[in-house]
């Protein structure tokens, strides 16, 4: 391996920063048990935006990029694993897939791409059942992860990686799978999921971890729903902050467009989004990181620096 330095990025689909409300805010209603440990009590609000202590620290981030209407996933993760702002470039937010005129953006510019051709190791987490595979087969359709990844010539997790623990499923502890013709996969605790992240992570400089579950629950209205995903992602931080080594590895926390912080509607909203670093150096990750295209940016200076 090139470098000995680890990035993990676990990106949450649909997280924006709130009010402190409760009613509608679940992030104020779950037990971010983690989340409150290694930030001194806090949980992020458009009120507490920006802290810091020894081991870790955190900032608000712009997702909106100067571009009208709400955003949405394609614009939002193409712009965050590219540095490129691609809602600016086409004139608007966009998704949840990739707009087709972004493509070659996202295949040269993606930050899978520019560290395989600076000759570093990259990985992407997700394990995908068939149905994924047949899907943007039939429909020509890819979310923008799933297509930069791919774009590197390498191919996505399937089951039979999930099943070598060389993979971790969407939902991190298996639990659909048996419901989707897998009844071999079973559950697994979230401590097991992140002791297989762990082995991937120091076996890369860059691993990412996708969970979209936040935006579904956002998108159901539902509290009892948005509080149990948050617990789990929670739980999930926790426990990869325990296990990594922080002189090595900088776990990052972060979205691509607010949601599930408001669920006194449906759609989207223009909040800011959270951005977490926690690892050796992490102020200089909040110090530089203001809005979701300066995220890439950032990851690659720490891991070639």
């Amino acid at each position: 391996m090139k470098s000995d330095k680890h990035v993990m990025l676990v990106f949450l689909d649909g997280v924006g920063v709130g009010s402190k409300n409760p009613k509608i805010n679940p992030c104020f209603n779950a037990n971010m048990y983690s989340i409150k440990k290694y930030f001194d009590g806090n949980i992020p609000s458009k009120k507490s935006n920006h802290f810091r202590n020894e081991e870790c620290s955190y900032t608000s981030i712009n997702a909106t990029l100067g571009v009208s209407g709400l955003p949405q996933s394609g614009t939002g993760q193409s712009a965050l694993l590219t540095g490129v702002n691609t809602a600016k470039v086409i004139g608007k937010h966009f998704g949840p897939y990739l707009y087709s005129s972004l493509k070659s953006i996202v295949e040269e510019r993606n930050i899978f791409k520019q560290l395989q051709n600076a000759g570093y190791q990259s990985c992407y987490a997700n394990a995908f059942p068939k149905q994924y595979f047949d899907y943007i087969a039939t429909h020509n359709r890819d979310a923008a992860i799933s297509y930069a990844w791919r774009s590197t010539g390498a191919a996505l997790n399937d089951a039979d990686t999930l099943r070598n623990h060389h993979g971790l499923s969407a939902d991190i502890t298996n639990d659909r799978w048996d419901s989707l013709g897998y009844s071999d996969i079973t559950p697994i605790t979230v401590e097991q999921a992140v002791k297989r992240f762990i082995k991937i992570a120091e076996r890369c400089n860059f691993v990412l971890f996708e969970f979209f579950y936040t935006d579904h629950a956002g998108h159901s209205q539902s509290m009892h729903q948005a509080v149990s995903v948050l617990e789990k992602i929670d739980s999930f931080i926790g426990n990869i902050v325990e296990k990594m080594d922080r002189n090595k590895m900088m776990l990052v926390i972060t979205s691509d467009h607010g949601n599930i912080e408001d669920l006194s509607t449906k759609s989207h909203t223009r909040n800011p989004v959270p951005f977490f670093a926690i690892g050796k150096n992490h102020h200089l990750f909040t110090k530089k990181v203001k809005k979701i295209t300066d995220v890439t940016p950032a990851i690659l200076e720490f891991i070639k620096s």
